[in-house]
């Protein structure tokens, strides 16, 4: 608990209790087998979660801001006003995520925005990742029905864990592959420096 209290000072207290009970969940998916793999893990969870501070994805943009974040759907270069999305991170989600990510319903792109340790994004990304965490533990949540199982004490590292595993991210630290981890984390170098 040292090193966390130095590597994320301002941790939620849910993350912080995940990783207290989590070590049976960081050796079933391979992750404590080597000090090179659980550094890759710490430092994508580090990166992803903002220092275990960050539950959910901050998606309060300032109309400035949003093009440079997402310049194919916001103008000058896309057809979105981003003052009509400045600050109003339910409306921007539904619109950046609506439609894709097997987000179909209304308010989809809000519901599941990116959210725990590791930002897992899209309807289907948490439909898949309950898939994962049910191969190993058949009584895990319905992710789909219960999102905000993911930033729970009792199931935020359980729900990492498998995505890195399945994702092959154990593979691309074995390699200490920092570029191939990131890409299998979040889908680019997002976070990268």
């Amino acid at each position: 608990l040292k090193i966390f209290a130095s590597l994320a000072p301002n941790a939620r207290s849910s993350f912080r209790q995940a990783f207290i009970n989590g070590q049976p969940w960081l050796d079933r998916c391979g992750i404590s087998y080597s000090p090179l793999r659980m550094s890759h893990f710490l430092a994508q969870v580090l990166q992803e979660s903002g220092g275990l501070a960050n539950q959910f994805e901050n998606l309060n943009y300032s109309a400035s801001r949003l093009p440079l974040v997402w310049p194919s759907r916001f103008k000058p270069k896309g057809p979105l006003d981003p003052n009509e999305y400045a600050h109003n991170p339910e409306k921007l989600a539904n619109s950046v995520y609506g439609g894709r990510m097997g987000n179909t319903g209304p308010n989809d792109g809000f519901t599941y925005r990116g959210r725990g340790l590791l930002q897992l994004t899209g309807k289907d990304g948490y439909a898949e990742a309950t898939k994962w965490l049910r191969k190993i533990e058949p009584a895990a949540p319905d992710l789909v029905a219960s999102p905000d199982e993911v930033i729970s004490a009792q199931w935020s590292l359980a729900v990492a864990a498998v995505v890195w595993q399945f994702k092959g991210c154990n593979e691309n630290a074995d390699e200490d592959n920092v570029r191939k981890v990131t890409r299998a984390v979040n889908g680019g170098q997002i976070g990268i420096s």
